[in-house]
This record gives C-alpha cells, sequence and structure tokens, in this order.
C-alpha cells in the first residue's frame, strides 16, 4: 500500500518542507512569509537541522505522513490545557518523565508498562505528599530525536553522522546516514505506544483500588517500599471506608488516570506533517485568559470563526529545546502557531529580557498554563540565574499564566574518567530542592518536575540511597545517549520532593 504513494499527493507546504530538507541552500523564498501556516517555519533560519541525499525520498515520507490519523486528538489536548491551567493557578502538581532518547525498541509491552507504573507510582506519592492533584505527561511515544552539540563524530579515523534518534538514523556506524523513511517508522511506533498506554489506563492500569498491583519492580530498598506501603496502607483504608458508605464506585477517578505523551518538537517537517486544523471541542473554547494584554505585539490568530484551530496532532505537549530558541528561528515561528500547550527549555544563556520576548510570541493572548518553562541551569548556577528570570516573568504581563518547572537534569551531566556519561543524584537533589526555595523566596512557586527516568534497573546516574558509584555504571547502562535515573532513584526523588511539598 506504501509503495502506491505518490510524491505528487504531497501538500504546497510538504513541498516545502522537503526542498528544504534536501538542501544546504538555507530557508527557501516560499511567499508565505506574512503570516503563519504550517510551513511558515521553512521561511526561518534553522538550528539542529537534517539534511537528507534523497529528496524523492523526503516527499515520499511525508506524503504518507499527510495522510495518516492524528495519533491525539483535539479534545485530549485541551483536556490537558485545562489540566495545567490549574497547574499554573497552584491547583496541581506537574510530573513529566520518562527516557532521554525512546528507541524504536522500546515500543514493546513490559517497558511500555514499567514506565506507566513509575509515572504512576511517583504521581502517587507527590500526590499524597503535596495534597493536590498531579498531571502525568510521558517523555513517550515519540521523544526520539535529541539535538547534538555537533553532526558528525569520528569512527575508526573516519567522520561519520552523529547519531541522531532512531527517527533520523541508526546507532550502528553502517546505519547513520540520515534516512526519511525513519520519520514513518516513528509516526508507527509513537502511534503503537499510545494505542498500548490508552489500553492500559482503559483496562485498569491505575486503578487505585490495587495500587500494589503496580510493584515495586526492582526495588529492594527497605526505607522506600516502607514508606510505599505506609501511603498504600492510608488510602487503602480511605477506600475502605469510601466502599461502607457506598461512594466509592462512584468516583471513576479511582479506577483510571489521564496521562498524555510529549517529546521535543525538533524535527519540524514531522511536526508539520501531523499538524491539522481541527474544531476545537465546544466546551473547551473558554480557557482563561489574563486581563492585562499591555505592550504585547500584534499577531494573527490562527483561529476562526468555524472553531478551528492548528492542532500538533504527534503528541498533546512538545516544546522546544535550549538550543533551538531563536527568536527570528524556524522552531518559534512554528511553535507560535499550534494549539497545544508548550514548554521552553531554559538555560543559562537565557536573558532575563530574551525570555520576555518569547513568552509575547509564543503567547500573545495571555492563555493561563499554555506555557511551560523548563528551567534547566545546574546546581551551581540556579541561584545565580533563576531569581532574576522570576522576576522578569513577574514584571510583565505574562505574570500568573506560566507553569515553572525545573529540569534538574540536563544542567548537572559530567563525564567520568573512564569517559562514561553520568549525572549524580545529589546533584539533582540540590538543584530540585533549590529551584523550591527560589520560588518561595520570591513570591512565586514551582509547578512541577522533569524528569529523565525509565523503570528498569538502570545504572546511568551515581549517588542516591543505593550509593550508585561510578564503577557500578557499566553493571547496566543502558542508555544511546544522556543517563536516565532508576525506578529507585525516581521513587525516592518523588518522596523527597513531597516532603518539601508538604513543608518538611
Amino acid at each position: 500500500m506504501e509503495n502506491s504513494i505518490e510524491t505528487s499527493a504531497l501538500s504546497t507546504a510538504g513541498k516545502a518542507a522537503a526542498s528544504l530538507k534536501t538542501t544546504v541552500d538555507g530557508p527557501q523564498k516560499n511567499g508565505e512569509t506574512s503570516g503563519w501556516t504550517p510551513s511558515s517555519w521553512t521561511t526561518k533560519p534553522i538550528k539542529q537541522d537534517v539534511v537528507y541525499d534523497d529528496r524523492k525520498a523526503v516527499a515520499k515520507a511525508l506524503a504518507k505522513l499527510e495522510r495518516s490519523p492524528p495519533i491525539v486528538t483535539p479534545t485530549e489536548i485541551c483536556k490537558l490545557k485545562k489540566s495545567l491551567e490549574d497547574v499554573a493557578l497552584g491547583k496541581a502538581f506537574l510530573l513529566q518523565g520518562g527516557d532521554c532518547a525512546e528507541l524504536f525498541d522500546y515500543c514493546e509491552a513490559s517497558m511500555i508498562e514499567s514506565k506507566i507504573k513509575l509515572l504512576l507510582q511517583m504521581s502517587l506519592v507527590l500526590s499524597y505528599g503535596g495534597n493536590k492533584p498531579v498531571v502525568r505527561i510521558a517523555r513517550m511515544a515519540g521523544q526520539f530525536a535529541k539535538p547534538r552539540s555537533s553532526p558528525t563524530e569520528q569512527h575508526n579515523g573516519k567522520t561519520i553522522h552523529a547519531f541522531r534518534g532512531d527517527n533520523i538514523n541508526g546507532y550502528d556506524p553502517d546505519e547513520r546516514t540520515p534516512d526519511p523513511s525513519r520519520l514513518v517508522s516513528a509516526y508507527f511506533h509513537s502511534a503503537a505506544t499510545s494505542n498500548y498506554i490508552r489500553a492500559s489506563l482503559a483496562s485498569g492500569i491505575a486503578d487505585l483500588h490495587s495500587p500494589l498491583d503496580w510493584g515495586l519492580g526492582h526495588v529492594k530498598d527497605t526505607a522506600i517500599k516502607a514508606k510505599y506501603e505506609r501511603i498504600i496502607d492510608s488510602i487503602t483504608g480511605s477506600l475502605r471506608f469510601m466502599r461502607t458508605v457506598g461512594a466509592d464506585r462512584a468516583s471513576s477517578g479511582l479506577e483510571t488516570v489521564d496521562l498524555y505523551t510529549s517529546h521535543e518538537g525538533l524535527l519540524l517537517e514531522y511536526e508539520q506533517s501531523l499538524t491539522r486544523r481541527l474544531k476545537t471541542p465546544a466546551t473547551q473554547r473558554t480557557g482563561q485568559v489574563a486581563t492585562k494584554t499591555a505592550d504585547l505585539p500584534e499577531r494573527e490568530s490562527t483561529s476562526s470563526d468555524d472553531g478551528k484551530e492548528w492542532y500538533n496532532t504527534s503528541a498533546h505537549f512538545i516544546w522546544i529545546g535550549d538550543r533551538t530558541r531563536a527568536l527570528d528561528g524556524a522552531h518559534i515561528e512554528y511553535f507560535r502557531g499550534i494549539a497545544n500547550p508548550i514548554g521552553v527549555k531554559v538555560g543559562p544563556s537565557m536573558a532575563p529580557d530574551e525570555l520576555v520576548r518569547l513568552l509575547n510570541i509564543l503567547n500573545p493572548h495571555l492563555e493561563t498554563g499554555k506555557i511551560t518553562l523548563i528551567t534547566r541551569y545546574g546546581e551551581h548556577k540556579i541561584a545565580s540565574l533563576l531569581p532574576a528570570h522570576i522576576r522578569a516573568v513577574q514584571r510583565s504581563p505574562h505574570h500568573g499564566t506560566v507553569i515553572w518547572q525545573c529540569d534538574p537534569m540536563h544542567g548537572n551531566t559530567f563525564s567520568t574518567a573512564q569517559g562514561i556519561k553520568t549525572r549524580n543524584f545529589s546533584s539533582i537533589l540540590s538543584e530540585l530542592s533549590s529551584a523550591l526555595s527560589i520560588h518561595r523566596e520570591n513570591d512565586s512557586f514551582l509547578g512541577g518536575v522533569h524528569l529523565e527516568l525509565t523503570g528498569e534497573a538502570v545504572t546511568e546516574c551515581v549517588g542516591g540511597s543505593e550509593g550508585l558509584k561510578d564503577v557500578d555504571l557499566s553493571t547496566n547502562y543502558t542508555s544511546y545517549c544522556d543517563p536516565r535515573l532508576n525506578e529507585k532513584q525516581a521513587l525516592e526523588l518523588a518522596f523527597l520532593v513531597a516532603e518539601s511539598l508538604r513543608g518538611r
């Protein structure tokens, strides 16, 4: 069936993207610079780009993607937007986590289930400790591509393409040439993963009546087990009382939860191909908008009287990386036109006034919860950088509309003497603890955490209660990119955050 798809079926927007992705001559002047379209990013300078050798193969892949059904729906996206509005208002807490970079091989039942269960366990701990609902977003079902500091590397004396993620090229040195057919493979692996997540939730994997069924997997630490079991005992007692008075099964919220998907929106030709103009659910058209609108630039609206908006249907939530957030760049141009909630990585190179200008572009209508600011400084830099960013937003019309989320992973990466990339649990905890206290000191609050983690018993980050050291990393280091917290370390971090949220 796929072989019957002709490149002539590709839309005008798709052709613009295909042209750009097979040339190194820069942005194409296609006459779409005056207003936003899903392909207007092709008129802007782009970073972390991928250039393919075969234009016909690119066009064929994009044509297939354009014809494929959405992976997520506007109803789901709008439900997440409403939940994130609550996070921005301090009524809920955001937990976002998953692999640094997914592999196609991770699209397997047990690996998907282990991540779902870990996020459920962490959210249970955070909700119980913080006494507020937890919004769960997984770095799953599309988190394949990764930005790289260099597009090439040396291998056996030869220069080859760097591994950019399974949706671009293979990890094997013989598979490093960017292959556009991997874009289509990424779609089907994402769709299969999303389908299994939905099926698992519908089948009761998140039923609060049996949280012990989630298991503690590879966690052997008796202290963590005891803490977790105390929470379970308390919840079980409450449910037993509700069952006695007949209020138990009346609440469907006890039997399932929402789990949303996310990834970095790095490959714009892929994101564009899954961007659709769809009707916004009638019940979701009145989101909370801030009343102050002074000093914002005039931007054209991407919605119309027919109630339709442009939705990225590859995931519920996508974010802009620290390397691709140039104000005049292709990624900002694309992101400013979609209705999805979006994240922005905020690192040491972000000037406070630049942050405000970025918010003006991405959220001109001041939607509460539209933008999640994912700060990632490093434990030794956060104290000198975060306060200025908080104050800049507080002085702007965007005060009270953003979600502040801490990513304590990316600023704390280092290599051991043996050249193994790792992170220290104490540094991760230190940055997260600093974020909590700095927000309190600046009349703000931390709305969420963003973690790279896995439900597997990996040995990629040193430290934690199990005391992993540099020499232990080779025991089970499986990441092809950045190091992740294992199940025990992730749960330990959740307990520590919960205690802080409770004010201990």
